[in-house]
């Protein structure tokens, strides 16, 4: 069956980086477009970023424009989400998610405090 498992989440300082990684199984993972999304508490969970099959296309939510970048590796079934200059406000449990899908991570923690 399907299955994402994220981790590389923690708790870093404000300015640090964190690189996110969700390992997919149980389907053709280069035929599918992937996603980060993430959930603060009392918030709605939100789109981070997304990635086509390929990896030729990324779209990105405005606040992490410029700090985010998404990748992935086909032929390890993997995608990224490295996270750049950090702030407490990018706090939030991040989840891997198969686009168009109900199949999603169980979730990581990213904590960023001084």
């Amino acid at each position: 069956q399907v299955q994402l498992v994220e981790s590389g989440g923690g708790l870093v300082q404000p300015g640090g980086s964190l690189r996110l990684s969700c390992a997919a199984s149980g389907y053709n993972f280069g035929l599918k477009g992937m996603a980060w999304y993430r959930q603060a508490p009392g918030k709605q969970r939100e789109l981070v970023a997304s990635i086509s099959p390929s990896g030729g296309s990324t779209v990105y939510a405005d606040s992490v424009k410029g700090r985010f970048t998404i990748s992935r590796d086909n032929a390890k079934n993997t995608v990224y989400l490295q996270m750049d200059s950090l702030k407490p406000e990018d706090t939030a449990v991040y989840y891997c998610n198969m686009q168009w899908s109900d199949y999603w991570g169980q979730g990581t923690q990213v904590t960023v405090s001084a």
